[in-house]
């Protein structure tokens, strides 16, 4: 059941007024708790029951994982291992052994093997494996820690990792945030149930009229990369960060709003990141429930584990400083390359974890030099940059990440490269378009060069207008909202123009959810 379907809008209304019933008939919280596992449960079985399984041997491992370490605290390591190591066996086996059987066998093939040493799998991925996943173990390993105590109720733990809107796709929440409050009934309150909508029909617009127009561009020229001009791969590249965005931020929007709606708090996921002005400061904006997820349980594992000191210590010697300084690049080099598989498996998803891990090593190893620089030329004053300097870097890091995007967006290495190689004669294509417009005009100029044909990229000229009027529109929201949350800003709207735009909004929602052929589904679904 998609979050974009008219089902889960007929199913969501059904979930609060069951949710309030329970919470009005029975005083203790035990009846919503059953409810709401229940709710859940059939919201993923939706999909396919027969996953329901293998969630449910996730929650009991890592239930069962939390009471062992707390009863047997001179055993917990092993636990932990153990349930790391269950869960993870899970994850690889659906997501990530087809592609490790291709690459065995491919090296196989090129040594001269006349037989596949392994069979693929026919088994389909479990939507929201990764997520779901993630949060269970980031709970055994605050156990682990310390940090929290193991939960008692199964349901009640149940209910934390089933739970269903940010089930599939995140955030990807923490134990200390969300299993307390599902210890608590949530009475009926007008301000958060009206803003939980807000924010869901927010979410809805950008999936459903945002990210959902633009994917038929991306999709026909990413699908054609051979025929494909330079121009047009970089149009495809622009509307798909715009189209990942608008897609996987609005469906953080609609969990996190329909939550507020049931009196639940979810971690924000996203915050206005294409106005960061490095990458570092993007990856703290961008996904931000993963991102803290692996700096927390992985990257300062691996930075002050035992193995990573003696790895270092053989090529920087004693030294404290350099030690810990190579210690921090293997620990980022190893959660980079975590990060792009995660994303999916193959190895243009490991090429783009690689990019950005580069990326950021080069940032943290020049930002003092690069600093410096700016303080000489006056571009930085007490560690703030100023002036349109600042403007200049967002725009470089904005291209940075669209550089980043070929090798996500790109069905295969092969592709990407070859997209990154047509990029490189953007300069000459547009010169030489620039030259022939005089000759032909300067409509069909744009349309020769960005591929603006029904019949080549089965998007026209009005449907690119029409996509670079929704992008100003995403941007601009964006900006204005970048250091007040927009539905305050909006309150202060005058009501005629509050609830025409609430109307106006719904009705392109509606009217979009019933011309569409079939609901589109979320692109992080597929991890």
């Amino acid at each position: 059941m998609l979050f974009n379907s008219v089902a889960f809008w007929l199913f969501f209304p059904l979930v609060c007024l069951g949710y309030a019933v329970c919470s009005r008939l029975f005083r203790r919280n035990a009846a919503t708790r059953v409810f709401l596992l229940a709710v859940s449960l059939f919201f993923y079985a939706c999909w396919n029951p027969a996953y329901l399984s293998l969630i449910l041997v996730s929650v009991c491992v890592t239930y069962c994982a939390g009471l062992a370490m707390e009863r047997h605290p001179d055993r917990k390591r092993l636990v932990l291992v153990l349930s790391l190591v269950g869960n993870l066996a899970i994850l690889f086996f659906f997501k990530y052994y087809n592609w490790f059987a291709d690459s065995v066998n491919a090296v196989a093939a090129r040594l001269g093997g006349g037989t596949k040493p392994l069979g693929l799998s026919s088994f389909a991925l479990p939507v929201g494996i990764s997520f779901y996943t993630f949060q269970a173990l980031g709970y055994s390993i605050d156990v682990y820690r310390g940090t929290v105590k193991a939960e008692r109720n199964f349901i009640t733990y149940a209910l934390f990792v089933t739970f269903f809107p940010q089930l599939v796709a995140g955030p990807i929440e923490r134990t200390e945030n969300l299993l307390p409050q599902f210890k608590s009934d949530n009475g009926f309150d007008y301000g958060r149930v009206t803003g939980g909508l807000k924010l869901a029909a927010w979410g809805m617009f950008m999936k459903v009229i945002v990210a959902d127009s633009l994917a038929p561009y991306v999709n026909g020229i990413y699908g054609n990369i051979g025929g494909a001009t330079a121009c047009s791969i970089a149009l495809a590249t622009f509307f798909f960060a715009v189209q990942v965005y608008a897609d996987f931020a609005g469906y953080s929007n609609i969990a996190i709003g329909c939550a507020e709606v049931l009196g639940f708090r979810l971690m924000k996921n996203f915050d206005h990141p294409y106005f960061s002005a490095s990458i570092p400061e993007f990856w703290r904006r961008w996904h931000i429930s993963l991102g803290s997820w692996f700096r927390d349980y992985l990257y300062y594992s691996v930075g002050f584990a035992s193995w990573n000191k003696k790895l270092c210590r053989i090529f920087c010697g004693d030294s404290r400083r350099k030690l810990a300084k190579a210690s921090g690049y293997v620990a980022l080099a190893v959660v980079w390359l975590s990060t792009g598989l995660w994303h999916g498996a193959a190895w243009h998803f490991v090429a783009w974890g690689a990019v950005y891990g580069m990326y950021i090593m080069v940032s943290l190893a020049t930002e003092k030099a690069r600093s410096l620089l700016r303080q000489r030329l006056g571009l930085e004053k007490d560690g703030r940059v100023v002036g349109p300097w600042h403007v200049v870097q967002v725009l470089i890091t904005f291209a940075l990440v669209n550089i980043g995007y070929v090798f996500f967006r790109a069905d295969s290495m092969a592709d990407a490269c070859a997209a990154l190689s047509k990029l490189l004669l953007l300069p000459v294509e547009l010169a030489g378009g620039i030259a022939s417009a005089g000759g032909q005009g300067a409509v069909s100029a744009i349309r020769n060069l960005f591929m603006l044909q029904e019949g080549v990229s089965g998007f026209g000229f009005k449907l690119a207008l029409k996509a670079v009027l929704l992008c100003g529109i995403l941007f601009a929201a964006s900006f204005v909202s970048r250091k007040e949350d927009g539905r305050k800003i909006f309150s202060r709207f005058p009501a005629p123009m509050r609830w025409l735009c609430y109307y106006a909004v719904s009705f392109a929602v509606v009217l979009s959810l019933l011309m569409s052929h079939g609901d589109v589904q979320f692109i992080y679904f597929q991890f």
